[in-house]
Order: C-alpha cells, then sequence, then structure tokens
C-alpha cells in the first residue's frame, strides 16, 4: 500500500546534531532521487508466499531541519492510476488493483501522506507518524526509520540523505478489506530511499 509509503525518505529529518552544519539550520528542500528509490507494500498470498507492489508515481514537499526535527515538513502524493509496477506482464493484476475491490482509482486516484510528528533521540534511528489518506479515509501511519548515511554525494557533490523507513499497517483500516484474511490484513511497508537536498542554480550559470 502506498502509505508512506515513503514517505519514508520522507525521514531524512533524523540527521544528527552531529552532522549538522549551520547551513542547515532551517528546514531546507530535498526531493526524491527516483531512480535510488522504492517504495513497496508486502502481504501473504493465502499462506503461500508474499507478494509485493512499488508504488512509481509520487511527489510532495520535503522540508528538513536537522537541527530540529519537528520544525519539518513532509507532505506527499501517490498517484495511483498506473502509479505501481507488479511485473511484466501483469495487465489482469494491474486490472484488479485499480478496481472497486482495492484502490478504486476510478473513485480514489490519489493517496497522500502528511507528516505530523517526528521523533529521535540519536539522530539515527526514530519515527515519522503521520496521516495517510486513502480511499478517502484518514488513518494515522508510524513509520520506523534509519538514517544511513547523509554526506556530500561522490559525483555530484551536492548533499544526499540516504534512508530506510518501514511499517505495518492494516489495510482493513481504510476499508480494503477485500479476501481478508485468506490474502493477509497486514501489510508490510518498506522504503528505500535518497534525498538531495536541492540546490538553487548559480546566477553566473548560464
Amino acid at each position: 500500500m502506498k502509505t508512506a509509503f515513503a514517505a519514508a525518505s520522507l525521514a531524512a529529518f533524523l540527521a544528527a546534531p552531529a552532522l549538522t552544519s549551520t547551513a542547515n539550520a532551517e528546514p531546507a528542500a530535498y526531493e526524491f532521487d527516483k531512480t535510488h528509490t522504492a517504495i513497496r507494500a508486502s502481504w501473504v498470498h493465502l499462506g503461500y508466499s508474499e507478494q509485493s507492489i512499488y508504488f512509481t508515481d509520487y511527489d510532495g514537499v520535503l522540508m528538513l531541519d536537522f537541527e530540529e526535527p519537528q520544525n519539518s515538513a513532509v507532505d506527499v502524493t501517490f498517484n495511483l492510476a498506473a502509479g505501481f509496477w507488479v511485473g511484466a506482464n501483469q495487465e489482469r493484476f494491474e486490472g484488479h488493483l485499480n478496481s472497486s475491490d482495492l484502490f478504486d482509482t476510478e473513485q480514489f486516484p490519489t493517496a497522500r501522506f502528511v507528516a505530523t510528528s517526528f521523533d529521535t533521540e540519536d539522530g539515527e534511528t526514530g519515527t515519522m507518524t503521520g496521516d495517510l489518506t486513502l480511499l478517502g479515509q484518514t488513518q494515522p501511519v508510524t513509520l520506523n526509520v534509519v538514517l544511513n548515511q547523509r554526506s556530500p554525494h561522490p559525483f555530484s557533490g551536492n548533499e544526499v540523505a540516504g534512508l530506510s523507513a518501514t511499517a505495518t499497517i492494516n489495510r482493513s483500516d481504510w476499508g480494503m478489506d477485500y479476501a481478508v484474511p485468506a490474502v493477509s490484513d497486514a501489510i508490510e511497508l518498506s522504503i528505500e530511499t535518497e534525498l538531495a537536498l536541492v540546490v538553487e542554480p548559480s546566477e553566473d550559470a548560464e
């Protein structure tokens, strides 16, 4: 499911004070490196196996404050229609995902995650809680977040924060109860992301 999903990525707020520079003394804009971001939802299918889908069409506001995480703002919208990947030659399954049994994308084409609080004690691990709106219903979601690394990128030289985030939600909380419990109600969310600091072009650049 789409929850934060991402989010996650969303968790760059976790950067430790020790990693903070004066340049990051207030919220700064970051953006997803979508070539290095994977947002996955997994479930148990009839007890036989764990299956997954990946969400591919998303964007939003990532204003992150590494000194005062509570000042950060994360607001991510997911475009669900044609916005997920389940593997090659899966048109039938994709059609079912879009149907009223599941995401009902004709009536609810988007999902949205808005962070409401951030918590970290060591600057490297913590939680991000927010409101996930899906199928017209809003429920809280808490992501467990790990800051893997925050440093200048070895190729571009621009700051990048790499994060991992996980959460477990029950899809029925949003009214998506098709085939429960044969197909698990519990959905495991996993986000692996790299967030790049938005750098304004130099005035001297042509």
